[in-house]
Order: structure tokens, then sequence, then C-alpha cells
């Protein structure tokens, strides 16, 4: 009995021996890697966030609408996929999740940025075989100089809506997106069709239906018309080519989004009489009365949105929290824009990134007027902002869009931003906007810059904000601390509101190309302090920007 308890027990020992180290073997398996740590901490820079709403306030058609919307919308991130980086199969193939230790930082720090280039940090390449990103994406032969561009004769080259490639003979050539996109588009239209049949709302019937025949001829404007004279819809749903700074070349070339959104009709209807004054506030910007003689839309309007799907470009990277559409200068004059305010998202990064920024940052004394609504404020009038100033230059070189070429959306960025805070300056002091201060919103639209500038200063949003940044600092509008927090001089900060509101009409309406050029290249950058204070962040495990739960799952569908 003994001697088989002995060996029972030699038997248990040995098993317990293995296992043990069965355990050390995966836990060395599980043991990450300097590469996957580096990944790891690069993903942890994005805040999940669910994105959902109230789904009890849509009716049974309305949550089949958004399905079909959903799938159409994943259509779009698939193009744009093609068009900033090209078939992304190989590239996540090449990321896949390793079997033993199921490290997938790599592969979820691509599909975050879609690419192997890290948005927020001035497109570095994160993948090393893969090197710097092309200024043109995918939208041109990645050989092709901006001299054989000028050059080539093509019909259509500058089209929002064309790429250009090779043909056998190794010459460029244009092709439309619904032809070099056939097969995905015409799914995307088919479903869009399926979506106005279920759509119970006229205006967003017809939208529907018009935006179909969009995606398959490349004629945008219809159906931009249409989305501007809905007004009764609780869905809304912005889908196809429609913004142009993935393309860092020229600045022509339109990407693939969609955002799927529901209505806050309560919220939206407090914003209604702010359009009305549009013409009014644009008599008054601080610049020559010849830099403001356009009259802009009042058909435009203001509308509060929780966003539930985003897809393709408004998705990479750094998450859109408002929208003012149509860009087409043609419907701008004729109906004005809309201006979308995302206020889940823009809440979302309130809280988890610019609230946390500002306690860093943001002088003590003047920590109160970091407030939600500032920031809410400071975003919509942004965007209605882009509606005011000026659209074709005064000095004969056509739009100020033509005259500025690739500097344009820098400059235009930095107008709305300025011109926003202007608008709300105005509107506090006449008593519209109420239980908010000049100074609230000038104190939150500094921490707003810190959050902004920490993605660096590649795109136009950027720029925009280092132009500001460092205009403000020249004109004393804030000063720092040996603390290395800063604290806003209020007659200052108005009185330079003021100038670069100013600087910024003045050049646009003079179609000033070599000025844009040479005034970013020297204050559209991050100075050494600021650099310093925005690194030191990064120990305080700040996120950067958030990423979505979303879709069937997140909704509860």
């Amino acid at each position: 009995m003994k001697k088989f308890t002995l060996v029972v027990s030699l038997i248990a020992f040995a098993v317990i021996l293995m296992q043990g180290c069965g355990a050390n073997k995966n836990a060395n398996k599980n043991k990450l890697t300097k590469e996957d740590s580096i990944m790891q901490s690069k993903v942890n820079e994005y805040v999940r966030v669910k994105l959902t709403t109230d789904m009890s306030k849509l009716n049974d058609k309305e949550k089949q609408l958004v399905l079909v919307l959903i799938d159409v919308a994943k259509i779009m991130d698939e193009l744009y996929w093609l068009q900033t980086f090209g078939d992304k199969k190989p590239l996540l193939d090449s990321l896949k999740d390793d079997a033993e230790t199921q490290n997938n930082f790599a592969k979820r720090f691509a599909i975050i940025n879609y690419g192997p280039w890290d948005r927020l940090e001035d497109n570095a390449s994160f993948i090393a075989k893969y090197g710097k990103k092309p200024k043109g994406a995918n939208y041109y032969p990645t050989d092709m100089t901006k001299e054989e561009f000028e050059k080539f004769d093509g019909k259509d080259k500058k089209s929002l809506y064309t790429v250009l490639r090779r043909d056998d003979r190794n010459n460029l050539e244009v092709i439309w997106y619904h032809d070099q996109y056939k097969e995905q588009l015409t799914k995307a239209a088919d479903l869009l069709k399926k979506a106005a049949e279920l759509s119970e709302d006229a205006g967003l019937k017809n939208y529907f239906n018009l935006r179909a025949e969009a995606l398959l001829t490349s004629n945008y404007q219809p159906s931009d018309m249409a989305w501007m004279d809905m007004k009764t819809n609780h869905i809304d749903f912005v889908v196809g080519p429609i913004e142009n700074y993935e393309d860092a070349l020229f600045e022509y070339k339109a990407a693939f989004e969609a955002f799927v959104l529901v209505k806050d009709m309560d919220w939206s209807k407090k914003l209604d009489k702010f359009i009305a004054q549009l013409p009014d506030l644009q008599k008054q910007l601080p610049v020559d009365a010849k830099y403001k003689k356009e009259v802009p839309g009042t058909s435009s309007d203001l509308g509060v949105y929780d966003a539930i799907y985003y897809a393709g470009d408004c998705n990479a990277g750094s998450k859109t929290i408002a929208i003012n559409l149509p860009n087409d200068e043609q419907v701008q004059l004729k109906k004005g824009s809309r201006r979308l305010q995302l206020k889940n998202t823009m809440k979302a990064k309130f809280d988890n990134i610019m609230m946390p920024i500002a306690q860093k940052l943001t002088d003590p004394a003047q920590l109160k007027n970091v407030k939600f609504d500032a920031f809410f404020n400071n975003v919509m009038f942004h965007e209605v902002a882009h509606g005011l100033g000026i659209k074709n230059t005064i000095t004969g070189k056509g739009s100020v869009r033509d005259a500025l070429k690739e500097t344009y959306s820098a400059f235009e960025e930095a107008k709305a931003d300025i011109l926003g805070l202007f608008m709300v300056t105005k509107l506090i002091e006449k008593g519209e906007v109420k239980d908010l201060t000049p100074e609230d919103c000038y104190v939150t639209f500094m921490a707003g810059i810190f959050r902004s500038v920490r993605f660096g200063a590649a795109s136009a949003h950027g720029k925009a904000n280092m132009m500001c940044f460092n205009f403000f600092e020249k004109a004393g509008a804030f000063s720092r601390s040996d603390k290395g927090v800063y604290l806003v001089n209020f007659d200052k900060m108005k009185e330079a509101v003021n100038k670069w509101a100013d600087t910024i009409l003045t050049l646009q309406g003079n179609g000033d190309y070599d000025g844009a050029v040479k005034y970013l290249k020297e204050n559209a950058t991050i100075n050494a302090q600021l650099q310093k204070e925005l690194d030191g962040l990064k120990s305080a495990n700040i996120p950067k920007d958030v990423v979505f739960d979303q879709g069937r799952e997140a909704l509860g569908l």
C-alpha cells in the first residue's frame, strides 16, 4: 500500500512539474516583445468609446434603415482603404494574430490608421518596410511628380472624383471613381435604393435615390442639393467621396467616408435662430469691407446628432466631431450649408481627453472656465464660420480654393477656428448665447488647441491650430508660467482674435498663394517649448483620441 502511494505521489509530482513547465512555456509565449510593447502603447493612445443613442426613439422601419446604412458605410470603408493605401489584405495578413501569443497590436493599430502610417504622429511609418507615406496617397502613381502632372493634358485630371493611373505605355491616364470602383459603388447604390424604400421621410427618400445615382455617375451636386432640402428627417446619412485632406499632394481628390446619424430634435430646435443672423455677422467681420461683400446663405441649418457609425476618412486616426457640408461652393452660395454637431463623440473627447489636458496645462485660476458647453459652442460656430468670409478672390484669381492650391485647407480651417470664436463672442455679448462668458470660450479654445496639436502639424487642422497658437503668442494673448501652465490675457485675446481674422480673410481675398506658402512655413510649426509640454502629457497616459465600438451589437439591434 505504501509502495502504491509513493508511485501515485511521484506520478502526481511529475504531472505538476510538466504543467509548471507548460505554464512557463505559455508565459514565455505570451510575453510581449519590445516591438509588441511599443505597438500596445500606440493602441492605448486611443480610448474605446461605445457609439450608441436612445434607440427607443426609433421605430421599427428606422431601425431596419440604420442597418442598411451601416452596410453602405462598410463599403465606403473598403473604398477608403483602396484610396489611402491600396489592397489592405497583404498588409493585414502580414500582421495576423500570433497563434501562440495572441498579440495583434500592430494589426489593430494599422486598422485604426488605415495603413502602416501613424496619423497622429505626422504619418510616421510604424512598419519599416513601407517607408514614407506617399503625399498623393493612392490617388496618383507613386512615381508621378508634380511637374509631370502639370504637363499632363488630361481632361478632368483635377476633378475631385478621378484617380490617375499609368496605361500600357506608362503614360498618365484619368479614370473616374465610378469606373475605378464600379463593383463596390454599384453594390452601395443598390443598398441606397433599398434604404429609399424603407424611408418614411420624403426628403430622405429623395436624397437616397439621388445619392445612389451620384455614386454611379460622379455627379454629386443634385444629391447635395437634395441633402440641403431635408428638414424633417430623424435619421441622417453622410456618404460618398467628400473631404480632400487625404490628397496631400494637391488636395484635389475626395476621400470616401460615411456617417450614420440620429438627430437630437430638441437640441437642434434651440440652434435654428443662429442661422438667420449670418448676414449680420458677416457685416461685422473685423476686416476691410471689400473682403466681406458676399452674402452667406440663410437656408443653412444647425443640427445636433448622435453618431452611431463612422467609416472611411472620418474614422481614420483623429475622429470627426462636427460636420459642415456640402463643400461644393455653388451649393453653398445657393443654399448655404448644414452644420452637424456630433454631440456624443464631442462629449467623449471632452471628458476623456480635453479635461485631463486642461488640468495639466491650464492655469488653475482659469480651470473653472473650461466647460463642455463652451467646447460645444466653439466647435459648432467653427462649422458655421466656414460659410462666412470670402469664397472668391477680389483680385481676379478665381475662387479662394483654386488660388491658394494646396495651402487652402489649412487657411480655411484657421478661418473657421477664429471666426467661430469671433461669432460666439458677439452672440454672448448680444445675449443670444446664455450661461457662457467670452472668457469661458477663450480658455476652452486654448485647451482645445492643446488637444488638437498633439496630432502634430501635418494635417490642415494641425497647421491651422499652430498658426493660431503662434499668432496669439506673439500678440500676448496668453502667457506661460514657470510651472508650464498657460494663462489667457482676456483683453489681448479679444484683440488678437480680430487681428488674426483680418490677416486670414485678407490673404484669402487676395488669393495670395506665395504669401500663404511663406506664412505656413514660418508659423505652422510646434515650437520646442510647446513640444516639451505636449511630450509631458505622455507620462500622464492621457488618450490622444477615441476608437469606436460600433455597429449592430453596440446598438443592440
